[in-house]
């Protein structure tokens, strides 16, 4: 899995390095439908304060397409956590729903139908 890390904020860029490792860790056994990934932190309002830190991940895989989940907090790396735990579960999910066989319609499963 190829990780992609973007940010302006040189505080944030301290982060590259922990937020490529905890990617792989979350999707460790999902990596193989996800070829690449792209983690951006950024400021949204500045100095001000508050829940301004946005982490956004985004996940290309073979059978969802593009998956972009966006979290918002008071720090990075709690934005980042929820952005991942997020990004993990929607992927399993989508994952999980491909696996499903598909149900049988009225027709192949002996009912009579309503018509």
């Amino acid at each position: 899995m190829q990780v992609l890390f973007e940010s302006r904020d040189p505080e944030a860029a301290q982060l590259r390095e922990l937020a490529v490792k905890r990617l792989q860790f979350v999707l460790r056994r999902l990596h193989s439908l996800v070829p690449r990934a792209r983690v951006r932190l950024s400021d949204v309002n500045g100095p001000r304060g508050g829940l301004d830190k946005r982490c956004q991940v985004e996940l290309n895989t073979e059978g969802a397409g593009t998956v972009v989940i966006t979290a918002l907090a008071r720090d990075w790396r709690t934005a980042l956590d929820s952005a991942m735990a997020r990004a993990a579960r929607s992927l399993a999910h989508n994952w999980q729903r491909g696996q499903r066989p598909a149900r049988p319609s009225q027709r192949d499963s002996g009912q009579p139908s309503m018509s």
